[in-house]
């Protein structure tokens, strides 16, 4: 017992047991030298108990205000921290630490019944609901480990290494004894039972939790809200489920809402994903997943920056052997209402799906875009996500939808839309159609491909697009390069372009959000299997600093790709030669943000004035679009766009000239 705690002297037994308290054995409890027993009213003790110093008011919803202290309540076995109030609790609570400034008003059930690890170690069956890729959630889960964890089951020595990283945190984290750490708010909550909650955590309402852990911070709490049921669960901080969802072997990653009557089972969420309405099965939602629609499900999938739209659905009834439900999303996608993919298949990066799909194909090699259904087929359209206002908005929205507040982040992203990850994937996807082209006739008025269909119109116009899209994120890290390096002459630009970073040059990776060279990562799993990383958190702090070299590994790809283009290295590049490069690139600028200037134009068309100015003519329709609307030219995103396409032109104008000179 510390020196500030002491046992109750006969006097304070005697007025707590007149102010309705009782204890199976009063000598088991200790209390803060400040003990006040008029903090202490209907209380029933029993087992070890210790009462730390209750000396200050709270002030509940709506303004009301309450003495700290412990009121119509059983307590077993507990430990009670500074300043808690705990009311009216109708069953008990028992083995917990309660830490200092916690509210526990109007609950029924609180207690941790034998040993539990809290969620820690429970197994998700995510991605193929047959199993096969299951999970170990924990505390400190990040997507990376998760992807890794998933989808690496042919490198037996690495998925050993990881569940025993797992095994070992969780054995560290299994008690007997639950905590609610401090400033936690839990009110009008009926049963949790074995579950661990964490500093300035929110409970409101709850139905039922059981098995789990709701990990929070006071720069970022988590929130579990109105008539919710969980069980075998983690949330991280930030993270919020409430309004009648129900969880069932899940993990919440953070900064995600699951809200709304959502429904999941064996599926992952991880940072700033958004459910409502839907449902979830064997998922593994990576970063920015979204769905808002009752009529949506996900089954059986991994995904990340993904869109679902109204009605979409994934299955494979064609199965024998039992279900073979799995199919990959790359980040991205979309989905339109009621749309259906027959898994198992996998779409390639920023791709728009529509219509019903049962044809298993796999275009991960075709990314930016759409795959359509015509009279039962499914047709592909290459590239044309890259002429699309939606895609370059999306890529500018995300990092603003990044919510989390904690300041250790488990969730490493990269936002950017051109990487060299969807950078590789249109160099190969531009040599994919010009030799699916000649080898199958250059005549042929359709080729198929993987599952797909692809018009001659389409090839050929995506062969262009992925050139444009190549030139102008190649001419976009140069020409900022440039425009940073200052230099006067030849000699001086070109030993601008010196860097001591060696990693990046060949392929690239996307571990569920983070953009990586595949050689990082092959580093990664090395240390893991060979044993140099220990612990989850050292694997961690691996994945934020390849997250943090990213520029650099980005700018050796780049400069690679255009050395084996120009067949030189830049130590060798004449005037001419970064001249042809701005060139390029600007081109290819001023051609794809015309188109999506096109593209954005259609969002104020006729078609799209169709229903307004109900009652009126045609002036009135005009009026009344223009007033809710608003104009094209007077479009923020419009005007932002063609803003830094003439600060482009520019730029590039200045540099050819400057480049002359030399």
């Amino acid at each position: 017992m510390s020196d500030s705690m002491r046992k109750l002297s006969s006097e304070e037994i005697n007025q707590l047991q007149e102010r309705g308290c009782s204890c199976s054995d009063w000598s088991r409890v200790s209390v803060e030298n400040d003990f006040d027993v008029l903090r202490l009213r209907n209380v029933q003790l029993s087992g070890d108990i210790s009462i730390a110093s209750q000396n200050s008011q709270i002030t509940l919803a709506g303004g009301v205000e309450r003495k700290t202290g412990i009121y119509d309540a059983v307590i077993h076995n507990c430990k009670i921290g500074k300043n808690v109030y705990i009311d009216k609790v109708e069953n008990y609570i028992a083995n917990y630490d309660i830490h200092d400034n916690v509210i526990i008003n109007h609950i029924g059930l609180m207690v941790v019944d034998g040993d539990s690890t809290f969620g820690n170690g429970e197994r998700l069956c995510v991605i193929n609901e047959a199993g096969g890729r299951d999970l170990p959630i924990c505390d400190n889960l990040s997507s990376h480990v998760a992807y890794m964890l998933t989808l690496y089951r042919d490198n037996k020595p690495l998925i050993k290494k990881l569940f025993s990283l797992v095994d070992d945190y969780t054995k560290s984290v299994s008690s007997d004894r639950g905590v609610v750490a401090s400033n936690a708010k839990i009110i009008n909550c009926r049963k949790i039972r074995n579950v661990k909650i964490g500093e300035s955590a929110i409970l409101d309402g709850v139905s039922s939790l059981e098995n789990g852990t709701i990990n929070s911070c006071n720069q970022d709490p988590a929130f579990m809200g109105t008539s919710v049921i969980a069980k075998d669960f983690i949330l991280c901080s930030g993270a919020s489920v409430g309004d009648n969802s129900i969880l069932s072997h899940c993990f919440v990653g953070q900064a995600s809402e699951l809200a709304s009557q959502y429904s999941a089972e064996n599926s992952a969420f991880f940072a700033n994903c958004g459910c409502y309405l839907g449902e979830a099965c064997s998922v593994f939602a990576g970063p920015f997943t979204v769905t808002h629609h009752k009529s949506t499900l996900l089954l059986a999938g991994m995904f990340s920056f993904f869109n679902a739209g109204s009605g979409s659905n994934q299955s494979n009834h064609m199965y024998k052997l039992g279900p073979v439900h799995q199919g990959i999303l790359e980040r991205g996608c979309k989905t339109a209402s009621d749309s259906y993919v027959l898994w198992p298949a996998r779409a390639g990066a920023f791709t728009l799906i529509m219509g019903r799909h049962y044809s298993n194909s796999d275009t991960s090699d075709l990314p930016f875009s759409y795959l359509l259904e015509n009279s039962g087929e499914s047709y592909l359209v290459p590239a044309v996500n890259l002429r699309s206002v939606g895609t370059l908005r999306d890529a500018k929205k995300w990092p603003k939808r990044d919510n989390r507040k904690d300041p250790k982040l488990l969730d490493h992203i990269i936002y950017n839309l051109l990487t060299p990850f969807t950078a590789a994937k249109m160099i190969l996807g531009r040599e994919t159609l010009s030799n699916l082209k000649e080898r199958q006739g250059s005549s042929l008025q359709c080729y198929d491909y993987n599952g797909v269909r692809i018009r001659r119109s389409s090839l050929e116009k995506g062969v262009d697009l992925y050139s444009m899209g190549i030139d102008r994120y190649l001419g976009n890290i140069i020409v900022d390069k440039l425009r940073s390096s200052n230099c006067e002459s030849l000699a001086a630009l070109r030993s601008s372009f010196e860097q001591t970073c060696k990693i990046g040059s060949g392929s690239w990776l996307d571990i569920s959000g983070l953009l990586a060279p595949s050689e990082a990562i092959d580093a990664v799993i090395a240390d893991i299997v060979s044993g140099s990383l220990k612990t989850l958190e050292s694997v961690n702090e691996r994945f934020a600093q390849i997250c943090a070299g990213f520029s650099d590994y980005e700018f050796c790809w780049v400069k690679n790709v255009l050395e084996q283009r120009f067949g030189k290295s830049f130590e060798e590049f004449e005037a001419q030669d970064f001249i042809r490069l701005v060139s390029n690139w600007i081109l290819a600028v001023e051609k794809l943000d015309e188109l999506r200037i096109a593209d954005a134009s259609k969002e104020y068309g006729k078609q799209a004035q169709v229903g307004f100015g109900v009652d009126g003519d045609e002036i009135s329709l005009e009026k009344d679009f223009a007033n809710t609307r608003g104009h094209l030219d007077g479009n923020d995103f419009i005007l932002e766009l063609k803003a830094k396409l003439t600060g482009k032109k520019k730029t590039a104008a200045e540099l050819i000239e400057k480049f002359k000179t030399f």
